[in-house]
């Protein structure tokens, strides 16, 4: 896939219909528009075709040789097509970015975005696919079949809780990486940041316990890798209040959490849980009362993730937090995905990973982690997704962290 924007349609038929005195192209108003005009991406060859000797080889009849050798050797799939260096990014268009469920066309944009963020980050090319389905099984199936043209399905905007289950399904039906970026990939870029947090107040992870906002899927991934890594303890809260035992009204995906999270037994309010925390974490909207983030403990750290709003504006975290970080590019600390999921992609393709272990995201954690080294900050705690650092860091850890887990195939 091309990483650079080309246009091969030069003629547009989006319109701006309420410009009084005739239809104007919406590219007239907004430069967003006029970056998308025909597509973020295209097909691009990586072979000549310049004569009939290379349309021979590139096509038929050399190609009938390469089609055999891989009919009698399947893994030969590998080295002679484009399999292990292409992901699929796959939606159904039912939570894209903050905008909900706004169906699959609609995604296109996002998806497209994704696939051009793999190439230009990870040097891994990428599909957008948006599927006109939303049942369970249906999508399963549909991904499925669609497997064998792919090294690996990245699954993305996909609304809780069926994203946990298609992503459980797909795992265990496909030998090749299955990864919900939504959820893993936002955890283990704030894992790297909460890491270094951690490192510059000289507190072990052990210590700390966090409360996270949003009980879907990015707080429930959140929550499982914080525990895994060693937090102390983990409440997370839904629109009812902290996830705990003694709730009747939990989905399964809560029981589970309830299980494993909350070791203190708070109930009630996410503001009540927040008094004497150490970590808050937002991925969940909303806006959270400044005094309860007054009640949080001395050096807290302040992570409000929701795009446009943080749950907490930094202006107001900075008055109580050691460390603020937030979803958006304009304030220090950006928790962005883009620095996580290009770099375990490539890793995991580089091997040949049959799946995506606990253990190569905590590693590519780690990794980010590292990149920010003796540069350690209050204000710099995860890096820039421009530091090209960042991708050849994570790739080498994945890939590390694959073979001695056992699931690397080369």
């Amino acid at each position: 896939m091309a990483a650079e924007i080309v246009n091969p349609r030069s003629e547009s038929t989006t319109e701006h219909t309420g410009h009084e005195g005739g239809a104007e192209p919406l590219d007239s108003f907004d430069p967003a528009f006029a970056l998308h005009r025909g597509g973020k991406m295209a097909v691009q060859a990586t072979v000549p075709v310049r004569d009939k000797d290379d349309l021979s080889l590139a096509y038929t009849p050399g190609v009938a040789k390469v089609c055999s050798a891989i009919a009698e050797q399947p893994e030969l799939v590998h080295d002679y097509t484009w399999k292990s260096s292409v992901v699929a990014v796959v939606t159904d268009g039912t939570a894209v970015l903050g905008l909900g469920d706004i169906g699959p066309e609609a995604s296109l944009p996002v998806m497209e975005g994704k696939a051009i963020l793999f190439k230009q980050f990870g040097g891994v090319d990428a599909v957008p696919i948006a599927l006109n389905c939303t049942d369970v099984d249906e999508i399963v199936e549909t991904v499925v079949r669609l497997a064998p043209s792919f090294g690996g399905v990245n699954l993305e905007d996909i609304s809780a809780p069926r994203c946990f289950e298609i992503e459980r399904k797909l795992q265990d039906a496909l030998d090749i990486p299955v990864f919900h970026d939504d959820q893993h990939g936002t955890a283990v870029v704030t894992l790297a940041a909460l890491r270094n947090a951690a490192r510059l107040s000289k507190r072990a992870l052990g210590d700390l316990r966090a409360v996270i906002s949003g009980a879907g899927a990015a707080g429930v991934a959140i929550a499982k890798m914080l525990v895994e890594a060693g937090v102390g303890d983990v409440a997370v809260a839904d629109r009812k209040g902290v996830v705990s035992a003694d709730r009747d009204d939990l989905t399964p995906v809560k029981r589970e959490l309830a299980g494993f999270t909350n070791k203190a037994g708070i109930s009630g309010s996410l503001e009540a849980a927040l008094a004497g925390a150490d970590v808050f974490i937002g991925v969940s909207g909303g806006t959270v009362p400044e005094d309860a983030v007054a009640s949080m403990a001395d050096g807290a750290f302040v992570f409000a993730m929701a795009n446009p709003n943080p749950e907490v504006h930094p202006e107001v975290a900075h008055k109580y937090a050691a460390v603020v970080a937030t979803g958006r590019s304009d304030f220090p600390n950006q928790i962005n995905n883009v620095l996580a999921f290009p770099g375990i992609f490539a890793g995991a393709l580089q091997v040949r990973a049959s799946r995506i272990t606990e253990g190569m995201k905590l590693a590519a954690a780690e990794a980010l982690a590292g990149v920010v080294g003796d540069d350690l900050a209050a204000d710099y705690v995860i890096p820039s997704p421009f530091d090209e650092r960042v991708a050849p860091a994570v790739t080498a850890a994945v890939a590390a962290a694959a073979r001695a887990e056992g699931v690397a195939r080369r």
